[in-house]
């Protein structure tokens, strides 16, 4: 055998070798996409964060109901004393449910540390946070009716239910990376597993906080977040308020109205991830697609809100003006709101959930501020609220726009400690 071998022309010899290269290179793998274990854990997470935040919103959504409940008895229609001791246990169990939402940012975004593929990121990512939106929409259009028509418990039955299921398919199908997922297949291991090769390690490093308190690209983030997220506190907190401020309508239309912009804002926000995937498989600058993205998500919002108080005498503009800048916005998450993964991945979970909880602090300033505007005037209250808004977003945006980054920093990467 050995002898025959041998004998073979030397041409032959590199012919088969070369044939055998060509064979493995014309028939790869082929890796799943859609119907796939990441994509599958990408919806299961947009279940989890429809449930974060129905579970938080549904309590000022059925306050009024609770409190109307109780009518009936004579020691509350005779006096108001217990009144606020309902509203602040509402208040009480509220912040205990956003305490819950801050620690869940967190432990997804420790999921895509390891899960999501970089030319995938984005729409990953997208499809995750799109979740949030869609809780949104769910409790304004369908928490009112539910609890008109069945009454207000079963509006927390019913979406702590939805939690219940949620949870339970979490411990089941979710594992903290692809290697120990027990249904993935061998191929969309690999494919997971070596493009996150050069990023993620498992080797645990100290953490670098004061590299991180002087890095320049982490601040623009966390302050970009933070003042994108003002803006979609005005829409969560003032949309409803808007409508029937400007145009007097019912209840059940202020409802229907309100839900819309965040349908369309659920769609955009999904549609926006494919969008920033699309430009990098395009060779697009990985730090040029999240800055586009991110002034997609605000500049159009801005000026279509702006433009509100000069619009009031036509309901159909006002109405398309809110939904497009509402519906434009969630394209933010394709953006600065991901950046964190791309500038220390190695540190994603920690940095995403502390700019996002930093983020929210926005949701106890609005309120304060809008407060002060719309008591003192309530004719230039909106316009002067709108044009605040303006100004807090631009200066977010631009911070983020100059030292904002895309590339791995320095104190993010691996490092062999020696001892002396």
């Amino acid at each position: 055998m050995a002898t025959e071998v041998e004998l073979k022309p030397v041409s032959e010899q590199s012919e088969c070798v070369l044939g055998m290269q060509v064979d493995k290179k014309t028939r790869p793998q082929k890796v799943p996409s859609l119907c796939s274990v990441r994509y599958g854990m990408a919806f299961l997470a947009h279940l989890s964060n429809f449930t974060f935040i129905a579970q938080n919103s549904i309590i000022s959504i059925t306050m009024v109901a609770m409190v109307n409940s109780t009518d009936y008895q004579p020691h509350l229609n005779s006096s108001t004393e217990g009144l606020p001791t309902d509203l602040n246990g509402d208040q009480h169990e509220a912040s205990k449910h956003l305490s819950v939402k801050g620690a869940g940012y967190g432990g997804q975004f420790a999921l895509w540390q390891k899960w999501a593929p970089p030319n995938e990121r984005s729409r990953l990512c997208s499809i995750a946070l799109s979740g949030m939106v869609l809780g949104i929409f769910a409790v304004l259009l369908v928490g009112g009716v539910i609890s008109e028509a069945l009454g207000w418990p079963f509006v927390f039955y019913i979406f702590g239910g939805i939690g219940c299921i949620c949870c339970l398919l979490w411990f089941i199908l979710v594992h903290d990376d692809p290697a120990s997922h027990r249904w993935i297949s061998g191929p969309e291991k690999e494919y997971i597993i070596s493009s996150l090769h050069q990023q993620v390690s498992s080797e645990e490093q100290p953490l670098p906080i004061k590299a991180m308190l002087r890095s320049l690209p982490l601040w623009s983030i966390c302050l970009c977040t933070m003042t994108h997220q003002w803006l979609v506190n005005i829409f969560i907190i003032y949309t409803p308020t808007y409508i029937s401020s400007v145009f007097k309508i019912n209840i059940r239309d202020n409802g229907f109205l309100s839900s819309l912009p965040f349908f369309v804002a659920w769609v955009v926000g999904i549609l926006g991830g494919q969008l920033a995937d699309f430009l990098l498989s395009k060779n697009f600058r990985l730090v040029t697609v999240r800055k586009i993205i991110t002034i997609l998500g605000n500049v159009p919002p801005l000026a279509l809100i702006v433009a509100l108080p000069y619009v009031q005498s036509s309901y159909i503009t006002t109405i398309a003006f809110l939904t497009l800048a509402c519906g434009l916005s969630p394209l933010c998450q394709s953006g600065v709101y991901i950046n964190a993964l791309d500038i220390a991945p190695r540190y994603a979970s920690l940095l995403l959930g502390t700019s996002r909880g930093l983020a929210h602090s926005s949701a106890v300033l609005v309120p304060i501020v809008g407060g002060f505007f719309l008591n003192q005037d309530s004719e230039f209250g909106w316009r002067n609220l709108f044009f605040l808004l303006l100004a807090i977003n631009l200066f977010g945006l631009i911070f983020y726009l100059v030292f904002g980054k895309a590339d791995v920093q320095e104190w993010a990467k691996e490092r062999t400690l020696t001892r002396l």
